[in-house]
């Protein structure tokens, strides 16, 4: 816990200075006043997050956390657990959703085995993999909590250090997932949150039907009961209702911004993770950057939580971190803005009348 202790204590609001010259030179671009809406907000967000006016972000990073679930037994998905192992092939062989995206802005893809219940030591000879695993899967949400206070610590601790490794190499994190049935936790973690009404808030995952989703809806309102929660702290939620990916992408958000360094979190469940850094430590949103709304119909209240509007909003619900990769052109571009395109005085341009 020392070691999350320090990180956090590393963690200051945005830098509102560096925010305010930013402004002041966006304020003067050759265009009319604020003409290209969002990305000029996003590019006073980098100034402050970075404390640079020339915010870097061409090396790109995302971090594609695994984990599978026990909660999966209660028949919550459409697919078996078996995928998730399945998938960790995929990514490394670079034949899925969020490597084709990753192609088009040269993003580097990192994939964590934090809790997957295969053996996958021997993927270790894969540079783009790192071994992780607290363990072979969490528990139940459904009987008891997911995990150990213990093992959501080393879940939180991975993902600094994945932060850490790549400190050096990295301007911009992306948050990524892989875990079949991790839409229930993820749901649960957003019900205890708000205390919204779970109906709301549960959607279809992979794919399931009208029967299975009722059943979902009664086996989050389980984990709720069974788990008595303190929604006011974050690790506690973690332990009762996450994952192991899900406390890796909490890690990971947590030693980006103490680094300060943008994090783009990618959707539903890398937004529940979001929420439990959130929870742990609040400055931590000022270094956020939401990459997509899913369709879940969590996640929009989940977006509000973390007052931070999306980018995008293509109806995507795959993970994988593909609405990171796919957001970070949109962030080279907002970058591009604040450092390429001239104020009226530079060159000469008559301004607005006053």
């Amino acid at each position: 816990m020392k070691f999350i202790e320090e990180t956090i204590n590393k963690i200051g609001g945005a830098n509102q200075d560096a925010r305010a010259i930013a402004m002041g030179r966006l304020n003067q671009l050759v265009m009319p006043h604020w003409a290209l809406g969002r990305l000029m907000d996003l590019a006073a967000d980098l100034a402050a997050m970075t404390g640079s006016q020339n915010p870097p972000v061409s090396r790109k990073t995302v971090c594609v956390f695994a984990g599978d679930h026990g909660v999966t037994a209660e028949g919550v998905s459409q697919y078996p657990k078996e995928v998730t192992a399945q998938m960790i092939l995929g990514f490394l062989g670079g034949h899925a959703g969020v490597n084709a995206l990753a192609k088009l802005n040269d993003t580097r893809v990192i994939v964590i085995d934090a809790g997957v219940d295969s053996d996958l030591e021997h993927l270790g000879e894969n540079e783009n993999f790192r071994s992780k695993k607290i363990r072979k899967g969490t528990s139940n949400i459904a009987c008891g909590p997911a995990m150990s206070q213990d093992e959501a610590v080393k879940s939180i601790t991975t993902g600094i250090e994945i932060a850490n490794e790549f400190a050096d190499s990295t301007d911009i994190f992306g948050t990524g997932d892989m875990g079949i049935g991790n839409t229930t936790p993820s749901t649960a973690i957003i019900a205890a949150l708000s205390g919204n009404p779970v109906e709301g808030l549960t959607g279809r995952g992979t794919g399931i039907d009208d029967e299975r989703l009722k059943m979902k809806i009664d086996i989050v309102k389980k984990a709720l009961e069974v788990n008595k929660v303190d929604s006011s702290d974050g690790m506690d939620v973690l332990t009762k209702l996450g994952g192991f990916e899900i406390g890796g992408i909490t890690g990971l958000i947590l030693g980006a911004a103490a680094q300060k360094k943008p994090v783009l979190i990618d959707g539903f469940i890398s937004t529940a993770g979001a929420l439990v850094a959130k929870t742990i430590k609040p400055e931590v949103a000022d270094y956020m950057i939401t990459s997509h709304q899913s369709v879940e119909p969590g996640h929009e209240l989940m977006l509000s939580q973390i007052g931070k509007p999306a980018l995008l909003n293509l109806n995507m619900r795959l993970g994988e971190g593909t609405g990171s990769v796919l957001a970070m052109n949109i962030v080279e571009a907002a970058a591009k803005v604040l450092t390429e395109v001239a104020t009226f005085e530079e060159i000469g341009v008559s301004g607005a009348d006053k």
